[in-house]
């Protein structure tokens, strides 16, 4: 399911034989959507290094009990996302939120003004994803931010269509629930100018 790349199974027979070229093949290959997924849940771009580079250690460690006639990225996604979570876990015992991934998706092209907005739109998002539950933020997360199909959601996380969908409903009410009073006094705001 590698989405610019595909890793033969070639590659990943010798990986599992302890081979460390195939392994920095495989790291070179999914590092950046690795640590793009991760970004997503955490919201830290170093954190999201971190735990990408400790979900890469672990899963080599792992590498036995791989299925190489399966893709790899399922797989290692289901590593990653764990100590995602936990780590998510942990922070929300701190009450820590960064915007890290904000700053990474800002645009140096608008006006002042502009930016301001789309800034203060975004935190509300972010802050609103993670309000949501993690089932719901993480399919929010894959569907939105990555554009992985229902397809691709379900193989990812080990769940059927009908459950990506049923959760991508409930996540998306609830956000509209969180963003709706923010959004209505920005309309009523504008409506006055």
């Amino acid at each position: 399911m590698e989405r610019t790349t595909e890793i033969s199974r070639e590659t990943l027979l010798e990986w599992k034989k302890g081979n460390v070229r195939a392994f920095e093949e495989i790291v070179t290959v999914t590092r950046q959507r690795a640590y793009s997924f991760a970004l997503g849940l955490v919201g830290n771009s170093e954190d999201a290094r971190d735990l990408s580079q400790e979900a890469f250690i672990a899963a080599h460690n792992a590498r036995k009990s791989f299925d190489a006639d399966k893709p790899f990225f399922p797989w290692f996604y289901r590593i990653l996302r764990n100590r995602c979570l936990n780590f998510i876990r942990s922070r929300a015992r701190k009450r820590e939120i960064s915007m890290d991934i904000l700053i990474e998706k800002a645009s140096t092209e608008a006006s002042p003004d502009t930016s301001m907005i789309r800034k203060e739109n975004a935190e509300a998002l972010w802050k609103g994803l993670f309000a949501l539950s993690e089932e719901h933020r993480e399919v929010m997360v894959l569907r939105c931010f990555y554009d992985l199909s229902y397809r691709e959601i379900s193989e990812t996380l080990v769940i059927s269509e009908g459950t990506v969908m049923s959760r991508l409903f409930y996540a998306r009410k609830a956000l509209y629930g969180i963003l709706k009073d923010r959004f209505d006094e920005s309309q009523m705001e504008g409506d006055d100018a």
